[in-house]
Parts: structure tokens; sequence; C-alpha cells
């Protein structure tokens, strides 16, 4: 059964299965009966075996079986048959469930996993697409940029459950990292500020352990808006079924897990960096001077992980929203209301300006730089106010138990420096 469509029919009333996020079971759209996910595998490994034999016949007799004869004519596409109205459904080739746009039926295409690596995992569904609504709202709250046409808009171009593929990495990673540490100290005597400044060298070794990683494995996503919706909680993963996936889109990975993987050692590597840094405590600065760390990879885990993909357009520019289908958490850059933006970032300079050489009475130069840089600033909190999608960095929520393991920590005093100066000066 390589290639057709299978739908999970109710056996009460031969309605549609569909699971749902709210319950968590499959239930029957018609007749409101409800089925655990192993109760529907079950309901479906029958008909799989009887589908099976059907098209051994089939092929016996030389008959076609769901797929059509002829190859798709858009390259990278395929097409099938809805078992249940008829229509013909056109799937690029890395998407392995969906819905026909016709009858709205939730179908999936079993074959699409069968000729690539079948997901070890899953987090369900637990949020709807309301829910995905009220959270864009939320989103746009009462941000002062946001254009109010944006914002009044009544319609989104697309709404869809997507299960996005993962690949999830566990792994340790050693730091052997040496800093410059300074503590200084500030007294005030006989009319001098002394500043008294001792560098030590600080040598920090130590261990640090990850499980699950997420990097996502569709080109077809943004990297930083898939980091962006982390983290998930990885208590309610579930051994992959594919009763799951009925009615929502799944997308197939085309990202292999070796050529994903250098995103997840990154961000271990920075996290037993900053995790190291962070050991070195009671000084004023601490530089890095070296930092030599490596990652050792464990297991790799294909995983689908839900999320809720929200489309629409503005002054010809598609703007993508995406919200965690298991927490809620929503991201997405918004537009911005240029005038209003530069508006407020002069009507700042203005003030700052008048303060400063009006009442201050601080000279010309110096009032000039401090508009610029309060205007500057100003304009720094205003952008970054509208933008909620950014690479990730660090992989702290991945943390294994036990958090960082030090088995070399070491402070050597190394010089004193002393500074004198006229107060006032």
């Amino acid at each position: 059964m390589a290639d057709q469509i299978t739908n999970y029919k109710c056996p009460a009333c031969a309605g549609r299965l569909f699971f749902s996020a709210k319950s968590g079971m499959m239930e029957c759209e018609f007749c409101g009966t409800k089925y655990t996910v192993q109760e529907a595998e079950e309901m479906f490994a029958e008909a799989d075996a009887k589908a099976t034999q059907a098209k051994s016949e089939a092929d016996a007799k030389g008959e076609e079986w769901s797929v059509d004869a002829e190859p798709w004519r858009e390259e990278g596409m395929k097409s099938y048959t809805c078992p249940s109205c008829g229509a013909v459904l056109v799937c690029d080739d890395n998407f392995a469930a969906s819905s026909c746009p016709y009858c709205g039926n939730p179908t999936i295409v079993p074959g699409q996993f069968a000729d690539m690596l079948k997901p070890d995992l899953v987090i369900p569904f637990k949020l709807e697409k309301q829910d995905a609504l009220i959270a864009l709202k939320k989103h746009y709250g009462k941000k002062f940029l946001l254009p109010q046409a944006f914002k009044n808009a009544d319609h989104l171009d697309e709404v869809k459950g997507v299960y996005v593929p993962f690949w999830l990495y566990d792994g340790k990673a050693f730091g052997d990292c040496t800093y410059e540490a300074v503590k200084s100290e500030t007294k005030r005597a006989n009319g001098e500020e002394i500043t008294i400044k001792e560098y030590y060298n600080a040598e920090r070794r130590g261990t640090l352990a990850f499980e699950k990683i997420p990097a996502d494995a569709s080109t077809k996503m943004d990297d930083n808006l898939m980091e962006s919706i982390e983290p998930y909680k990885y208590e309610d993963l579930k051994p992959f079924s594919k009763a799951y996936m009925t009615g929502y889109m799944a997308d197939k990975y085309d990202v292999e897990v070796e050529d994903n993987a250098p995103r997840a050692v990154k961000r271990a590597e920075q996290t037993i960096k900053d995790a190291l840094k962070a050991d070195v405590k009671g000084y004023k600065t601490v530089t890095p001077k070296k930092e030599n760390v490596n990652v050792s990879r464990g297991n790799a885990y294909y995983a689908m992980l839900p999320v809720w993909l929200l489309t629409t357009r503005y002054s010809g520019k598609q703007y993508t929203f995406a919200m965690n289908g298991q927490t809620g958490k929503m991201v997405g850059d918004l537009p911005v209301n240029k005038g209003k933006m530069w508006g407020t970032v002069v009507a700042v300079l203005a003030a700052i300006f008048g303060i400063c050489f009006g009442l201050a009475k601080l000279s010309l130069p110096v009032s000039i730089v401090a508009a610029v840089v309060g205007s500057l600033i100003c304009l720094l909190i205003l952008s970054s106010s509208m933008k909620s999608v950014a690479h990730q960095r660090t992989a702290t929520n991945y943390i294994a138990e036990g958090g960082l393991n030090v088995v070399h920590r070491s402070d050597t005093f190394v010089r004193r420096e002393e500074e004198r100066k006229t107060q006032g000066q």
C-alpha cells in the first residue's frame, strides 16, 4: 500500500475520524464517538491489511490503484485521488499528510513515510486553530508602531496546522577555558580618587550533557522562526503514530541528520562556554582568553513537532507567524509604521536637545551628541519591539539533569594595578 491514501473511519457511523488537539483523542466528526490513538491504530492496521490484499489482486489483473497512471506534470509533484469524494489531490513530494481541499476530508499518505525514515517520536497538537487566532491578536497587542491598516485586517491568507520534521540530538560538551578576571575597587582619600585593580588567571574545565536539542529538518521552514517558538515540553513526546496526522499537514524531512547536526552542535558549544564563564564568580569583569570546546554527539531522533502557521500579506510583503502547537508561544516579526517611528525619533531628539541645551545649559556639542545618542537608543528600542524572531545561540533548555560538571577550577593572582587621579578631574 505504498502510494494510496487511507482514511480513519468511525466504526459506529462510517464518518470521518480526526485527531482532536483539545481531547487528545480521535473523534468522529458526525456522531462524536471518541477513540484512543491506539484503538484507531488497531482499526487502521486491519483496514490496511485488507487494502494491501485488494491492491495485490488489482495488480494481478493489471489494474491501476489510487495513484494516477501518468506522473504529475510539474516536477517534484504527485497527484492522488481522494477516497471520499474522488477529487485529485496534488501534493509536494515532501508532504506526508494533507486534507482534501474540496470535501475537507482528513487524509494521510502512508507511502510518503514508507520510502524514507519513519519518525521516531511525535508531540501531538494541544492547541487548535482558534487558539492560534487568539494568540495572534495578543501578539499584535498595543504595538505603538503597528500600522492600523494591518491591525484592522479581517482575514489571513492561510492558517494551517503543520507537523514539522525535526532532528533531536543528544550530546555531551567538553570545555577547557581560560579567562582574565579582574577585581576593581575605588577609594577616595586626601582629594584623590584611587582605583585598585587585581588581575587573575581563571581556569575552568568541565562537561555538560544535552538531551534532544531540536533542529528543524525542512528547508521550507525558516530556521530562526522554528527556533523562536521553542521550547517544547518533552514530557508529551510519544511514539510516532499516523493517527496524530489526521486533520493536519505534515512535512517530510529533506535535510539529512548529518547535515543538520552542526546547528545543534554550535548551540551546545556556546552553552558550555557561557556556563563555564558564569562559574567564574566574584569579579568585576571576566574576559575569555582561551576557549577550547568540543561536542561528542549521542543519539539522534526523528520527530514531528506541532506548529500553527499563519500568513498574510501587507504592502506587497508576506508576513508569517508561527505558534507552538503545544505551548502556545507565538512569534513573528511585525510591519512598522515608518512615519510614526521616525516622527517619534525626531521628537525624542528635540526633547533631549532642549533639556540638555536649554535647561541644563550644556554646551552645544555635548547637547547635540546627547540628543543623537538618545534618539538612536529610542530607534533601537522601537525597532526591536516589533521583532520576535531570532536565531537561538544556546541550548540552555536542553541541558540534561545534573547540569554543569566542573572538573577543574583554578584562580591565580597575576598582578595589581593602582590608578590615582585628583577628584573632580
